[in-house]
């Protein structure tokens, strides 16, 4: 009898030693290589205080790299680059027709352009049509929205070259130097006042 309880006592012993080194391996864990630390929220610009209302989603990187070097159409069907409209704030809105909420903020775009019609700003809108047909469509449509026109990306390239990867409407602000300054993913009303305080601020910066 006297050896069952031993034997018991010995294997008790056992289990509490192993809960309570598994638990101190769970403590090492949280505190060492397995814990699962917060990642260190991105570093944002000044642009950052622009980030309300409508803007609330307003992505203001402290890193502003140029735009890239890429190359699309204009409606006649030449070459353009980000780097024709230095000297500008410019507003690249980057659409598509099969993408309904781009079109719904078409309007808002177009009343921006209106808005700032004879100052240093430039709003961009960049069709990712592909095929003939597509990009007619596309023609008609921005026709409508006057002073706006075409731009096309025929490759479906450019809403990947920047920072919402694919995001489509995706709208991004460059300062005069042609820096990336701030970027949206989704629709929203860019003739909104949040929005001219935006871009009031870039154009008041030196060229």
């Amino acid at each position: 009898m006297s050896g069952s309880k031993t034997a018991i006592g010995v294997i008790a012993g056992v289990v509490l030693i192993a809960a309570i080194g598994g638990g101190a391996l769970l403590y090492a864990k949280q505190d060492g290589v397995g814990k699962v630390s917060a990642s260190a929220p991105e570093a944002r610009s000044d642009l950052a205080r622009f980030a309300v209302g409508p803007l609330a989603a307003l992505n203001t990187p402290a890193d502003t790299p140029l735009a890239p070097d890429y190359v699309f159409k204009t409606r006649e069907g030449a070459d353009a680059r980000f780097g024709d409209f230095r000297g500008r704030v410019v507003v690249v809105n980057l659409w598509a027709m099969w993408c309904a909420p781009c079109r719904k903020e078409m309007p808002t775009l177009q009343a921006l352009a209106q808005t700032y019609e004879g100052r240093p700003v430039v709003v961009l809108p960049i069709n990712v049509d592909v095929g003939d047909e597509a990009v007619a469509k596309a023609t008609a449509f921005i026709d409508e929205h006057a002073p706006l026109t075409l731009y096309n990306d025929p490759k479906f390239q450019l809403p990947f070259e920047f920072p919402g990867k694919g995001k489509m409407p995706q709208t991004i602000l460059l300062d005069r130097q042609g820096r990336v300054r701030a970027t949206f993913a989704g629709d929203t009303d860019w003739n909104s006042p949040a929005a001219h305080a935006l871009i009031d601020a870039l154009v008041a910066e030196p060229g």
